[in-house]
Parts: structure tokens; C-alpha cells; sequence
């Protein structure tokens, strides 16, 4: 057996799944994410979620030796296991105007479990999420393509030539963290000022127009002026991030997932279709942006692709 664990800023996911190449999970247990006490209360949660697990799946936790970890990032490297810096986890990187209720700058996640499984891998959760996409979903037979989360922050796993795009502390992707323009009253959880993930993210949403994304959305699926121009307005700074990827790396397919898109993908999908195919066609023709292949269960996958057999 082997661990398949999915780390949000909104929530940590914990399933189990027997060796092989069949995706499947038996058992799932997840909690809110651990914000409180000291840095190791997320390591901390993870490990008590995975006997959780096993309790409910009948299996000995001594059986599960492997464990995948799927993490929202960034990542710093200290002496060399990975720890979250992660905007939406992290309280002390924008300090107590974000509203997180740490100072953490940093969580340990690669050590304490190390301590726990024999074979372990860790890496961003779009990165994962891209593999499980590649080898599962929609971007099977893609050598130049990406997966993109639009949920509680802003993600990207990347894909060229075939070759997954890691970088020197497993951080390529973060296109959250770009810039498409001005807004000094956006403030990131990593502390940029106006950046992708402060303009659009589900947080960012409700703490710039007074209610968050579901009201916005569902709103503008009925035809609401003000909505429909506020979601424009969404998908115009997201839609430039994704030209972006597509102008700097050559891509061919977009896979996209998260809450915020997912629950409203028939709306939203055409807009950032739109948005991208606006520009420089000599860049852009022929690139599709899809649904993620494998629906609202990316994370449990995005996981499973890495846990080792």
C-alpha cells in the first residue's frame, strides 16, 4: 500500500492506494488545513490522517511504506528536504494584514515524514497534477503543455519537450506569483502587491468585490451585468497569464482544474479560450484549453502519480 497525500491551503487530503498502475484509492480521510500551533502541526496532521486512513481501510499502518506528496508551494530547500513557503499557509510571509492565523515562514513537510516512510517524493501539487493529467486525463500524447489550477491560489505544472520543468528548489510554474498588471490593493499571501494570484484567486475574490467567487459566478451565468463584468474582468488577467505561458514555452494544450474553475467550467472556459486566442496567432492558433481529464479528483491522482510502488 501506498500514501497519496494532497496538500491545499484550504484543506489536506489523505488517501491510500495499492502498488501498481491502476489509479485507484481505497480510502480517503481529509481535515482543513492545520494553521495553527507550531509549524509541524500540518506534518503532524498528515501523519495522524494516514492511520486514519488505514484505520478505515482495515490496513496495518506498518503496510504503507511509499507516500506521494502533492503540496501548493513554493518550496525552500533546508539541508536539502523541501519545506512549504507556501502564501495561504505561511501567516509570517505577508504578515497579520493577510489574516492567517501563524507568523510561520516556513513548514517543515519532507523531513518529519521522511521519519515515517521508507520511499517518499514531494512535489508542487501542479506538478503532480500535470503527471497525473499526462498519464491519465487530458493531456495524454501533450509533450508541450501545462495544467493550471484556478482554486484558492493560482497554480502551474509545465511540460516541454516532453521533460516536466521542475527548477533548482521544484518551483517552475509559479506564474501565480506574475504580474499581468498594476493593482495596489491586492495583496498576495507570499506579499506581492497585484500579482496574478492577489487579482484572482478564490481568496482574493471575496476580499476585492465583497463576496466570493461562487456568488460572483453564479450571478453572471444568469446574465448579471455587474457580474458578468467583474468575471470578464477575472478572465481577462488569468487569460493573459495563460498567453503568457503559451507566448514564453510553446505550448500546445492547457489542462485546467480547481474549485473556482471547475464548478463553473462551461462558463468560464470560453472566455479564456477567447482570451488567449486573441493574441499573436502565429503563437496561438491550434492551442486548446480543456477540462481536466480527471475532473474534481485531480488531487487524489495528482498524488497517487507520485507515491513510488
Amino acid at each position: 500500500m501506498k500514501a497519496c497525500i494532497d496538500i491545499g491551503g484550504t484543506k489536506v487530503a489523505v488517501g491510500l492506494a495499492p502498488a501498481g498502475a491502476k489509479p485507484e484509492i481505497l480510502a480517503r480521510q481529509s481535515e482543513p488545513t492545520a494553521k495553527t500551533g507550531t509549524p509541524l502541526a500540518l506534518s503532524e496532521q498528515i501523519l495522524r490522517l494516514v492511520d486514519a486512513a488505514c484505520a478505515e481501510a482495515g490496513v496495518d499502518p506498518a503496510q504503507v511504506q511509499a507516500a506521494g506528496v502533492s503540496s501548493a508551494g513554493p518550496f525552500a530547500k533546508r539541508d536539502g528536504c523541501i519545506e512549504l513557503v507556501t502564501p495561504n499557509i505561511c501567516g509570517g510571509l505577508a504578515g497579520p494584514a493577510r489574516g492567517l492565523p501563524n507568523d510561520w515562514m516556513s513548514v517543515p513537510v519532507e523531513a518529519p515524514l521522511a521519519r515515517r516512510f521508507a520511499r517518499l517524493r514531494v512535489e508542487n501539487d501542479c506538478v503532480a497534477a500535470l503527471e497525473a493529467e499526462r498519464r491519465w486525463g487530458a493531456l495524454q500524447g501533450a509533450d508541450h503543455c501545462a495544467y493550471v489550477t484556478w482554486s484558492t491560489g493560482i497554480g502551474v505544472g509545465l511540460c516541454v519537450d516532453g521533460r516536466v520543468l521542475r527548477g533548482k528548489n521544484g518551483n517552475a510554474g509559479h506564474a501565480g506569483h506574475s504580474f499581468v498588471r498594476e493593482d495596489a490593493q491586492a495583496l498576495c499571501g507570499c506579499g506581492n502587491v497585484g500579482d496574478v494570484e492577489a487579482l484572482v484567486a478564490g481568496n482574493a475574490i471575496a476580499r476585492r468585490f465583497g463576496q466570493d467567487a461562487a456568488h460572483w459566478l453564479g450571478r453572471a451565468s444568469q446574465g448579471d451585468a455587474q457580474a458578468v463584468a467583474t468575471v470578464d474582468d477575472l478572465c481577462r488577467v488569468l487569460g493573459r497569464m495563460l498567453y503568457n505561458l503559451v507566448a514564453t514555452l510553446d505550448l500546445e494544450r492547457i489542462s485546467l482544474g480547481g474549485s473556482v474553475f471547475w464548478h463553473h467550467r462551461a462558463y468560464l472556459l470560453p472566455k479564456l479560450q477567447a482570451e488567449v486566442l486573441a493574441h499573436f496567432p502565429a503563437l496561438t492558433q491550434g492551442v486548446l484549453l480543456q477540462p481536466a481529464g480527471l475532473q474534481d479528483r485531480v488531487g487524489d491522482f495528482a498524488a497517487l502519480a507520485l507515491a513510488p510502488d
